[in-house]
């Protein structure tokens, strides 16, 4: 078989050409799905994609045949910006824009050689919009959380305000922003009866009104801190476990556990809980009847676990928040001693100067 001159070999070079690029860009998507997101759906979706392109391209023949690659003039065109990937968002987007313009040359060129399908390179194209829309989204998601992370690490929560509506002596919104003001690092939307919808709807309310000021998470439901934009989720030892959490959540949100004893907290350590709640440290309305963990667990916990982040919980006051600092304790998270206050503002500022002293 002769081969064809270049001037005949000028569209299948642009397809072959184009194809790489193509499935190379799509490579970069699903290796980020893959590995960075633990999304096996995303990943999925573009690993068929890149076998779908290849059946589309099949009727063309063999593209690699006509490849001229020194004699390809475009080979030493490069821009700066081609060299400035400064986050993994960007190389997504860089990755998402190249599939995106390898696509679509591929289908209006593919129409003038018989054998390429170009409706299943456009569907490619419109599937590859979507799902680059969506790691580049989940990816800032993540670059925030992990963020916030790493500032948990450096400056752990000293007051964490737990929120229940039902419980506020003052309006929510008013407490809140009182509370914010004072100081509280973070905020935990805790509401165990309210149905799913206005829980949800209450927490993406918070959040709005936080404006980053603080942490937030959502109590027990790792499906709704996702949902709300919250920074994370805080489990009991009867809720999903972390991993699971993380599942939902991504590999970069915040998950704490509660624990009761040394043996729930080397569970929650091993399982990486990011902060862990230790109580009940004195009796709590919040949970009546529960067996009093004591500040000899605190001491205990902290003593196995040196700068881990936590939150002592549990009957916490002001007027009793000294003796835990002296045991080590450098964060607490409260409810009825803020939520029912008549200044929730002079409550934090009370829990602040005594863990402080």
């Amino acid at each position: 078989m002769s081969v064809p001159h270049r001037e005949d070999r000028g569209p299948l070079r642009i397809l072959d050409a184009n194809a790489n690029r193509a499935r190379e860009a799509l490579r970069v998507m699903e290796e980020a799905a893959r590995f960075l997101l633990d999304d096996s759906r995303l990943a999925g979706t573009l690993k068929s994609d890149r076998h779908a392109l290849r059946a589309a391209l099949a009727g063309a023949g063999d593209l690699a045949a006509g490849r001229d690659v020194g004699g390809d003039v475009g080979r030493t065109l490069t821009t700066p910006a081609e060299g400035e990937r400064d986050t993994v968002v960007a190389v997504v987007a860089a990755a998402g824009g190249r599939a995106s313009e390898a696509l679509r040359a591929l289908e209006e060129y593919g129409k003038a050689v018989p054998g390429v399908d170009a409706a299943a390179i456009e569907a490619i194209r419109y599937r590859g919009y979507a799902v680059a829309a969506e790691l580049a989204t989940r990816l800032r998601v993540a670059a925030q959380a992990k963020d916030r992370r790493a500032q948990l690490q450096a400056h752990p929560w000293r007051v964490c305000v737990l929120l229940d509506r039902a419980a506020c002596r003052l309006p929510w919104e008013r407490l809140l922003a009182a509370v914010l003001d004072a100081g509280a690092d973070a905020i935990q939307v805790r509401e165990k009866q309210t149905p799913s919808g206005p829980l949800l709807a209450h927490a993406r309310e918070v959040v709005r009104r936080v404006e980053r000021r603080a942490a937030v998470v959502v109590n027990d439901r790792p499906d709704l801190a996702l949902l709300s934009g919250a920074d994370g989720v805080h489990l009991g030892q009867d809720d999903v476990g972390v991993a699971d959490a993380r599942r939902v959540l991504g590999p970069a949100a915040l998950v704490g556990v509660s624990t009761t004893s040394l043996c729930e907290l080397a569970a929650a350590v091993a399982d990486g809980a990011d902060t862990v709640g230790l109580g009940p440290m004195f009796p709590t309305a919040t949970k009546p009847g529960k067996a009093v963990a004591g500040v000899a667990y605190a001491e205990a916990a902290l003593r196995r676990h040196p700068g881990l982040p936590h939150l002592a919980i549990g009957g916490i006051t002001p007027a009793n928040a000294g003796g835990l600092a002296a045991a080590g304790v450098r964060g607490v998270a409260v409810a009825a001693s803020v939520t029912g206050a008549a200044d929730p503002a002079a409550a934090v500022h009370g829990l602040l100067e005594a863990l402080a002293a």
